[in-house]
């Protein structure tokens, strides 16, 4: 009741920026959380497989030593950032519903909140675009490497496109997805705001 004795005294548009601020951040954030965990463990299963692959005499490349799997963390360091923005939005919402109005944030500065929150998403997304490149240019050299006949003398199964290639993949591919989540809900939300 008193939720929404406060909500009469507050200004339409600050009602529905409030609104529109709290389900975009709690959308944002489960998804993204939901993507980047996902993310986050077939990443520290691919890599520790990965690893002694890489060591082994005589071995080739695989995908999820090279850059590709740096910049692909990195990205996924970015996209917990982006969580924490996403979770702030609903903060945000909260101090937007004071009945205060002192402590209400002012446009401007929620402007200014979802823009990091945008390039921050937009930095991430960068990053796993840069690890995808750097992944896809590896099995291309993978493939490309494959020798035509299978059952020629002395086979190295290294030179072949392992299951494990993909996971770092898919990995890389939820990030991006998350990343964009990201970037559409600023983005709605930069829109609401500035038709307030």
């Amino acid at each position: 009741m008193t939720d929404q004795l406060d909500n009469d005294k507050l200004p339409v548009a600050a009602q529905r920026v409030a609104f529109a601020l709290r389900t975009v951040g709690w959308v944002c954030f489960w998804a993204q959380s939901v993507l980047a965990v996902v993310a986050a463990i077939i990443l520290l299963f691919a890599i520790p497989l990965a690893i002694p692959s890489a060591t082994a005499p005589g071995s080739s490349t695989s995908a999820g030593t090279g850059g590709g799997v740096f910049f692909a963390l990195c990205g996924l360091g970015v996209l917990g950032y982006s969580v924490f923005r996403a979770w702030r939005f609903t903060r945000l919402s909260r101090e937007l519903r004071s009945p205060a109005n002192t402590a209400r944030p002012k446009k401007a500065d929620t402007i200014k909140q979802v823009q990091l929150t945008l390039m921050s998403n937009l930095s991430g997304m960068l990053l796993t675009l840069i690890g995808a490149e750097a992944i896809s240019g590896t099995l291309l050299a993978k493939s490309l490497a494959q020798p035509q006949a299978l059952f020629g003398a002395a086979v190295d199964l290294g030179r072949f496109i392992q299951p494990l290639d993909i996971f770092v993949v898919l990995a890389n591919t939820h990030a991006t997805v998350a990343h964009f989540v990201g970037i559409i809900g600023s983005l709605w939300l930069l829109d609401r705001i500035h038709k307030q």
